[in-house]
């Protein structure tokens, strides 16, 4: 029987994805998630490993980073743990330069072997992206990252360039110019319920309201949504 490529590579991505979320599920009781102390200890004893093992800390979440946006991850829980465990300013830098190589390793990865599946398999809708993209890749692509992505799933903004094969360099580029703003606003929010929990205060709504490390980033995120509504509906709109 004769074993094709993506296969093999369905079957490593699998597989990877399923050692991650072990470790991650063993590390972690999902029923205590809403427990506000289970969820300070945990990450007093994370902040405490950090410190005690600075640089191999950082490599190994550097690397999962890397890893975790090759194999399709969401970006947001990364930045807000991340913003956590180092600070907003580290955390944005840790952050962006993994998720930058993520994307960019994904997107030569999609483009060289599954660059006929992609295309056969994007919605319609994202069809009206594409002209625009061709007039200049590295502008319009760098302005809808910035926008996060018109509302479209980070993980197919990542590969999205595949359909009009944009220069890899370009790609890089605009992602780790695009990606700035809301990644330094999801690490800022992390950074915020850490300087909430040193506090010992719980994390209510009042306490949300009142604490400008944590609702100034909940704003710029907002207004990333609006304009991305905007990016959608206006920019790319026939």
């Amino acid at each position: 029987m004769n074993i094709s490529l993506k296969e093999i590579l369905a079957t490593v991505y699998i597989l990877c994805l399923g050692i991650l979320l072990f470790f991650v599920f063993s590390y972690l009781d999902l029923k205590d998630l809403s427990n506000y102390s289970y969820i300070k200890e945990k990450g007093e004893l994370l902040l405490n490993f950090k410190n005690n093992n600075l640089i191999w800390f950082v490599a190994v979440f550097f690397i999962l980073s890397l890893l975790w946006i090759l194999f399709l991850g969401f970006g947001s829980p990364v930045c807000i743990l991340a913003g956590f465990i180092f600070g907003k300013w580290y955390g944005t830098l840790v952050t962006l330069i993994s998720f930058s190589i993520g994307s960019t390793l994904l997107y030569f990865v999609v483009g060289y072997y599954f660059k006929n599946f992609v295309k056969q398999n994007l919605p319609n809708k994202i069809n009206s992206y594409i002209d625009f993209f061709k007039k200049n890749a590295f502008f319009y692509f760098t302005i809808f990252r910035l926008t996060g992505g018109g509302g479209i799933p980070f993980p197919i903004q990542n590969i999205l360039p595949v359909v009009f094969n944009m220069k890899i360099k370009e790609y890089f580029y605009s992602t780790l110019i695009g990606l700035t703003p809301a990644l330094f606003i999801m690490n800022a929010l992390g950074s915020g319920i850490k300087s909430l929990m040193s506090k010992n205060e719980i994390l209510s709504y009042k306490n949300i309201i009142y604490d400008p490390a944590i609702y100034w980033p909940i704003i710029g995120f907002i207004l990333i949504l609006f304009f991305s509504f905007i990016f959608r509906n206006k920019i790319f709109k026939k």
